[in-house]
């Protein structure tokens, strides 16, 4: 599901437009489960699957699978509906550079969004 987000994120004109002054590397932790998310200028230009010996990135984003399944229902409950509501609820925790995270946060908001399941209002 994660490969996916590239070309989810990258076909929103919108979203990239957003997203034109962030260049990033960010780590993506569901479960056991990893991906280096590499951000050119608001475009995702490489979703990589781990498992990573000593990976670079700015920031990283962890969560459980039953909390990262309950995010990309197509109308996720109160408190999983958001990446925010998710670090409230310490399910979700973020890790490093956040200044990049929260600078752009509506742009990852919107980008992570995209991964919900089909008829998601995005």
């Amino acid at each position: 599901m994660i490969e996916a987000l590239q070309e989810r994120v990258n076909s929103d004109a919108g979203l990239v437009r957003r997203g034109r002054y962030l260049t990033t590397t960010f780590l993506l932790e569901i479960g056991k489960a990893a991906w280096l998310i590499a951000i050119h200028e608001g475009r995702i230009v490489a979703v990589r699957r781990g498992p990573f010996v000593m990976p670079s990135s700015s920031f990283a984003l962890r969560t459980s699978d039953e909390e990262w399944d309950l995010f990309c229902e197509t109308r996720p409950p109160p408190g999983s509906n958001d990446l925010m509501a998710l670090i409230k609820r310490r399910v979700l925790t973020a890790e490093g550079e956040l200044q990049v995270f929260m600078a752009n946060l509506r742009y990852f908001k919107e980008a992570l969004g995209k991964l919900r399941r089909e008829g998601a209002a995005a």
